[in-house]
């Protein structure tokens, strides 16, 4: 396992590059993050290239063992580059130019900025093509989808509906714009959202659309970087550092063409008191393995007190900076990244902590790291070792965006039963893959597809099959809402899942901020929250009823059986005790073996490989755990991971 840092070089006097990179070597640092940022040093004036400086922090970091990766410099253009040409900012929302000073002020779409940032990618690649030490390339820095209203993305977003939808009358009837008097009579009717309001107001259908084509521009500008970099360097490694941001651009399509995934991991440094709240990042984690199904890297890992656009966070408390990077191997990183090896001392992020403070002097999460670091070198016997899961949860970034539009009803998100079914499955020692809803599903047993909220019909075709063969099928509340325009599919819900679900909701209440009981057969009871699909089981065998409100005797929770496999709707969201009983039935039934010994947050996933397999059993707590593992007596510290062969 490699454990690495990211390193502004460009910040500090280079008298302190040597120093920081022997002490990185002695610490037993392997990689650093290089150049994301510094195009203006890159490229000082229009087409003066200075690689000199760069060069020589390579060549520090080389001879000392330390490997690079490479960042393109794409996110930030010059100000030269701002000032000559201003086409290359983008427009907000007010219909206005973006401030230049801030990260990401480019268009991904001008015309101009495209040349210039192929130019200065052209150069890099063509520079560094032959040095061994760059050993892994980052197109630019934490793509966010093209949201900007500009006149060329304006075109853009016309000519792609031209594309799909071919005529107006075709586009008018899939987006109902007769509402409203929406209908357009003429391509150049179509603008952005213009507009700080909220988006709820505009039309679902047009702001999926919207999104889509917004994500679809960022993908193709990281696909032109990635192609340009391979003319040079035909066998280079190229990633790209995603994190859950306001404006995600779809995962999977992102890192199609890439050679692997990179995910910015932030982990809490404040344990919610609240114990219904999951605040683990292990969800995170299995999506980004998710993506391509395979390992992936931590490009900017935990390092300390988190401030910026925010107050300061609380420091990570004794054992975080260990604990969240172990966590992040044990999920199927293969390498962890820390952001940053020093805490800046200018700029907007001087309050987002690194390893190193202000202070010049190396205090107790250094040492913590230092300790990781050592540990890390320890673990090198199972890089390459990978999670198999019998589990899947299915995510959707349509469904994602969509219930963005339209919120649902108050506290109601899309990524909660996302969580809650990942923590039911994970709190009882199973690996969980978190997959791409067009993934293919016979490596699995169950699959969990909690809202599937627009409807992809390929996709209900193949979880109709996967339980047709045998497999464990379970649906919750706002499935099957919408087409794949987003508009209401004029059916009892869960529409195109009834014949699968055995059950159609005849009535729902979104309920927000309320509760509701719920009672299983057995008489357990549970808390129902935010939203309750009020259902009628036609074929299928009703586990749990509402035990309060109008709707009390309702079924709330079904299963049916359907050809060889099953099928469970939950019509409500639940609290995690819910999840974890109906996880506890459907493993019981399929003969999975778990493990039910594991207190609250303390986690285990298993990684295997042909030669050997280890257990990573992680306390996600502030506070000691003790408990039983196959008849042993187990304590955990806080944040502590206990690592073991098996």
């Amino acid at each position: 396992m490699i454990i690495g840092v990211d390193y502004y070089p460009e910040h500090w006097d280079k008298e302190m590059w040597i120093t920081d990179a022997e002490l990185m070597a002695k610490t037993g640092i392997k990689l650093v993050r290089l150049g994301e940022f510094a195009w203006c040093r890159l490229e000082p004036e229009d087409s003066r290239f200075d690689f000199g400086w760069l060069d020589e922090a390579i060549g520090i970091f080389s001879e000392r063992g330390i490997d690079v990766v490479l960042g393109t410099p794409t996110n930030c253009p010059p100000r030269w580059l701002c000032e000559q040409h201003p086409s290359v900012v983008p427009t907000g929302r007010n219909g206005s130019p973006n401030p230049i000073g801030i990260r990401g002020h480019r268009c991904v779409n001008d015309p101009v900025f495209l040349g210039y940032a192929q130019r200065i990618v052209a150069e890099m690649a063509e520079h560094y093509k032959d040095n061994k030490s760059v050993v892994a390339w980052q197109i630019d820095n934490e793509l966010e989808a093209n949201f900007c209203f500009c006149p060329t993305c304006n075109e853009k977003h016309r000519e792609w509906l031209k594309s799909k939808y071919g005529t107006l009358q075709a586009l008018n009837k899939a987006y109902g714009n007769v509402v409203w008097s929406g209908e357009y009579s003429s391509w150049e009717q179509i603008d952005p959202p213009y507009g700080d309001y909220n988006h709820a107001w505009l039309n679902p259908a047009y702001m999926l659309d919207f999104n889509r084509r917004a994500s679809e521009d960022t993908v193709r500008f990281c696909n032109m970087q990635a192609e340009l970099i391979r003319k040079y360097i035909p066998h280079a490694k190229i990633t790209t550092n995603t994190w859950f941001c306001e404006n995600m651009t779809d995962f999977y399509k992102t890192f199609e063409n890439l050679d692997f995934v990179s995910y910015d991991n932030y982990p809490t440094t404040d344990i919610p008191k609240d114990t219904e709240n999951i605040y683990t990042h292990a969800v995170h984690l299995d999506l980004m393995r998710g993506i391509k199904r395979e390992n992936f890297w931590i490009m900017e890992q935990l390092s300390g007190g988190m401030g910026c656009w925010s107050p300061m966070s609380k420091t990570p408390r004794p054992g975080m900076i260990k604990g969240y990077a172990l966590q992040a191997f044990a999920h199927g990183a293969d390498t962890v990244v820390h952001f940053r090896w020093r805490t800046a001392a200018i700029g907007a992020e001087m309050h987002w902590h690194g390893l190193i403070d202000h202070s010049n002097v190396p205090g107790r999460r250094f040492a913590e790291f230092a300790e990781l670091c050592g540990e890390a070198e320890k673990l090198a016997s199972l890089r390459g070792t990978r999670l198999r899961s019998d589990v899947a949860i299915l995510y959707s970034s349509d469904n994602e965006y969509a219930f963005k539009i339209q919120p649902q009803t108050y506290g109601m998100y899309y990524m909660e039963q996302i969580k809650l079914l990942h923590y039911a499955f994970a709190g009882l020692g199973l690996n969980v893959d978190i997959v791409g809803q067009h993934e293919e599903l016979s490596d699995y047993r169950i699959v969990c597809a909690p809202e599937m909220y627009v409807t992809d019909e390929s996709v209900v075709r193949r979880l109709y099959d996967f339980a047709e063969s045998g497999g464990t099928v379970i649906l919750t509340n706002r499935s099957g809402v919408k087409d794949s325009s987003n508009n209401c599919i004029q059916a009892q819900l869960p529409t195109v899942y009834s014949k699968l679900t055995g059950c159609h909701a005849e009535e729902y209440d979104p309920i927000g901020g309320d509760s509701v009981r719920i009672k299983f057969g057995d008489g357990d009871t549970f808390t129902g929250k935010q939203w309750c699909d009020i259902l009628n089981a036609d074929t299928a065998e009703v586990l749990a009823v509402y035990d309060s409100n109008f709707y009390k005797g309702n079924a709330a929770v079904t299963v049916n059986r359907f050809g060889n496999g099953r099928a469970y709707y939950i019509g409500t969201v639940g609290e995690k005790a819910l999840y974890r009983k109906i996880a506890l039935k459907i493993l019981k039934d399929s003969g999975i073996p778990f493990t039910d010994s594991l207190p609250d947050n303390v986690e285990m996933t298993t990684r295997v490989g042909d030669e050997i397999s280890a257990r990573f059993i992680f306390n996600n707590t502030d506070v000691s755990q003790e408990f039983t593992l196959d008849g042993r007596n187990i304590t955990l510290k806080p944040f502590e991971m206990m690592i073991e062969e098996i």
